[in-house]
């Protein structure tokens, strides 16, 4: 008997399905992509439950006919390539021809079209693989897809999507990308009642970036915008030495396709170090351009990834791109510029530009000093600098590695002790009994501070409010997409606190009430940590690591990063081939 079977080709739709189809911002993605390339200047997309119940996507594109209309359902039935060379150079978003075939496989959909011509509209209805109903309609030019209870006959896949919450957030991010790639775009979202995204059509990036995220952020940009040959790279950038403290906000756009691309991101991380703020990311909304045949898109199901013919060449556009943005940033001209205007009469021949660090301090470590140095018991003895006691016994304060690096000798080892996890585990275990026993102590701002959420932030900020509030943050509507941070715990400075919101509502990733408290509080142990690069005296680094170990976990920080590396005498000693009684 053979062991080897054709699939049924339901099964096999549905195989194939999972793959083009992972959650309902994969549906989202194809439709508006389908729009898009057909040349849609407005689209509007509406959603229930994240997007699980209810997926509709209306444009006002070419439309199809009848016929195109039941062909498009047929998988590998494309307007857009038509042989094997038209792979090597794909100017369009979509080029595979699954998109409806895939979705339709899993879901009931409703597909509505016209071509705008004296011909009658056409709806086809399907279910799963059945066709339902195919009817002549009174539709405008354009097209409106609805995709209802997705995965309905596929529960396995069902049951691993996310809260409805964190499945909206995933297609406002995917959204906005979009605005931002088609600032000419007329973009609308709904979810439910809700409005979710407005994007009315503006003339350029950097008004789509102000429409999104506000004028701060846009302030703290600068342009980038320069080519070699065919090669360009045109967008925005953080202005050194401002940065973000994630990296939610680096955008890479390939011929207009949002993408993910690890060339990109080391070029530009590369390209800002050393001019950003410690523990600081570029921010990056950039668009590379490039002849089609210099780069593959069929390399990834959601077509999210790419490879460049060129990768060399790409990279090294970047470092230049971002570098001449840099000087021009700086009011420093290139050299081609100089040469070409000549000097300016009675300008000075050099001029020094010096940048103040921004203040900061080292919040949050608080110890107590006696006249025989940090207080902690018991008291070290006199002209040393001791730590308490912890699981691998008495140990001695050596000092400080590389301004990152607590090191203190054992018994028997030595420990590297990572002076940020380190405190950040200090932090979060008394700011976790602070918080059960709901006493933070808050402060209100006389003066809020006002701030500009992106529609997805927005998302992310309903579905938080409950943790936020309960840890003594209070955040306002104060019309359009601003809010004010009114009260916050009393451990923060203003800003520190506006960072811990601000980064809680990018990492928010749906949940239980619980463990989105738990990572809030993570959260806030991270900001108000000391940070890799700070000096520290001896005393303090004595006390945190006494109060290191006197905490639940000394070995993982509340975000499960390692605290402390233990090397063994033994080691040493057979390393250096020499023993040491």
């Amino acid at each position: 008997m053979n062991k080897i079977k054709i699939l049924p080709p339901d099964l096999s739709r549905k195989i194939a399905a999972g793959e083009v189809v992972e959650r309902p911002v994969s549906v989202v993605k194809e439709l508006v992509e389908n729009a898009l390339d057909a040349g849609a200047t407005e689209i509007a997309v509406d959603l229930l439950a994240g997007g699980k119940k209810l997926v509709r996507v209306r444009d006002n594109g070419s439309g199809m006919g009848r016929e195109d209309a039941a062909l498009a359902f047929v998988r590998h039935a494309t307007s857009k390539i038509q042989d094997e060379a038209d792979l090597l150079a794909i100017a369009t978003l979509g080029f595979r021809g699954e998109a409806l075939a895939v979705i339709s496989a899993v879901s009931r959909l409703t597909l509505r079209t016209s071509e705008g011509t004296d011909e009658p509209g056409t709806q086809v209805e399907r279910e799963g693989d059945a066709v339902l109903a195919v009817r002549d309609i009174a539709f405008p030019r354009g097209t409106e897809v609805e995709v209802r209870d997705l995965f309905f006959n596929l529960p396995a896949r069902l049951k691993f999507l996310r809260s409805d919450a964190s499945e909206l957030g995933l297609i406002a991010k995917y959204l906005t990308n979009v605005a931002l790639a088609y600032p000419g775009l007329r973009l609308t979202a709904a979810h439910g009642n809700r409005r979710v995204l407005a994007g009315p059509p503006v003339e350029s990036l950097g008004e789509r970036i102000f429409q999104l995220y506000g004028k701060s952020v846009l302030e703290a940009l600068m342009p980038v915008e320069y080519a070699e040959g065919l090669y360009a790279l045109a967008g925005f950038a953080s202005r050194p030495p401002a940065g973000r403290p994630d990296r939610t906000h680096l955008l890479f756009f390939v011929n207009g396709r949002p993408v993910r691309d690890k060339t990109l991101a080391a070029a530009l991380n590369q390209a800002f170090r050393g001019f950003l703020e410690k523990e600081l990311a570029p921010e990056a909304y950039l668009f590379l351009t490039l002849p089609y045949g210099d780069v593959d898109v069929n390399v990834h199901p959601a077509k999210s990834e790419v490879r460049f013919r060129n990768s060399q060449t790409v990279f090294q556009l970047v470092l230049r791109a971002i570098e001449k943005a840099r000087l021009r940033a700086a009011g420093v001209k290139d050299l081609e510029s100089f040469l070409a205007e000549g000097p300016v009469p009675g300008e000075a021949e050099g001029t020094i530009v010096s940048v103040e660090p921004r203040p900061g301090g080292q919040a949050g470590l608080d110890f107590k000093v006696s006249e025989g140095g940090a207080e902690f018991a018991p008291p070290p003895r006199r002209g040393e600098s001791g730590v308490a006691a912890s699981p691998e016994g008495g140990l001695r304060l050596i000092g400080q590695y590389a301004n990152a690096f607590i090191v203190a000798e054992g018994p028997d080892s030595l420990l590297i002790i990572d002076q940020h996890n380190a405190h950040e585990r200090v932090l979060h275990d008394r700011y976790a009994e602070i918080d059960r026993l709901r006493k933070w102590p808050v402060a209100m701002s006389l003066v809020p501070l006002v701030f500009e959420l992106a529609p997805s932030q927005e998302v992310a900020l309903e579905a938080g409010r409950e943790a936020l509030e309960a840890a003594g943050f209070r955040v306002e509507a104060v019309g359009g997409r601003s809010y004010a941070l009114r009260e916050y715990p009393d451990i923060f400075k203003p800003e520190e606190a506006l960072g811990v919101v601000l980064t809680t509502l990018e990492e928010e990733k749906g949940g239980t009430a619980g463990k989105k408290g738990e990572r809030l509080l993570a959260t806030m142990a991270c900001k108000t940590a000391v940070k890799a690069g700070e000096p520290l005296p001896r005393e303090k680094m004595a006390y945190l690591v006494q109060e290191l170990f006197k905490t639940g976990n000394p070995a993982l920080c509340p975000h499960g990063r390692p605290i402390v590396v233990r090397i063994a005498k033994s080691q040493i000693e057979k390393s250096l081939r020499r023993p040491v009684q």
